[in-house]
C-alpha cells in the first residue's frame, strides 16, 4: 500500500485503504483484505421478530400466572392461535436471564434465532448459553 498522497492541486490529502464491502442478510460489511475478519458497527442489532415472540411469551406466561386463563388451551383458544404454537412460544419463558435481556437490547448472537429457540433449546441455563452463544 503506498502512503498517503495529495491531489492535483495540492489541497486534499488522499489516502487509499484496501477494504471489501461485503452484503450479509441485509447488512453492509467491511472486511478488511488482510484477514476475513469482518467489522461492522458497535450498534445493536434488534431482532424484532425474536423480541415481539419473547415479549409476547412473558405476557402470555404473566396471564396464565395472574390466573387470567387456567390452562394454556383456554389462553390459545381466547387469542385464536394453536395451543401447541402457544406452548412452543411460552417455552421462550425458560430463557436464561442474560439471554433475555441480550434479545431485548439487541445484544445476541448472530446465530440466535426464533425458529431454532421454537423448536427446543435446553432448559439448563449453561447449556443455552453455550448452544446460543
Amino acid at each position: 500500500m503506498a502512503g498517503p498522497e495529495l491531489s492535483d492541486n495540492g489541497e486534499i490529502l488522499i489516502v487509499r485503504l484496501p477494504l471489501a464491502i461485503r452484503k450479509r442478510g441485509g447488512r453492509k460489511l467491511v472486511v478488511s483484505p488482510g484477514s476475513q475478519e469482518q467489522w461492522q458497527a458497535a450498534r445493536p442489532r434488534v431482532d424484532n421478530t425474536l423480541l415481539r415472540a419473547v415479549v409476547q411469551a412473558f405476557d402470555w406466561k404473566h396471564q396464565l400466572d395472574a390466573g387470567r386463563f387456567a390452562t394454556v388451551s383456554e389462553l390459545a383458544e381466547a387469542i385464536g392461535l394453536d395451543r401447541s404454537f402457544v406452548g412452543h412460544m411460552l417455552r421462550l419463558t425458560l430463557l436464561a436471564p442474560d439471554l433475555v435481556e441480550a434479545i431485548l437490547d439487541g445484544r445476541q448472537s448472530k446465530t440466535m434465532q426464533l425458529q431454532p429457540l421454537v423448536r427446543g433449546f435446553p432448559v439448563v441455563w449453561e447449556r443455552q448459553r453455550r448452544n446460543t452463544c
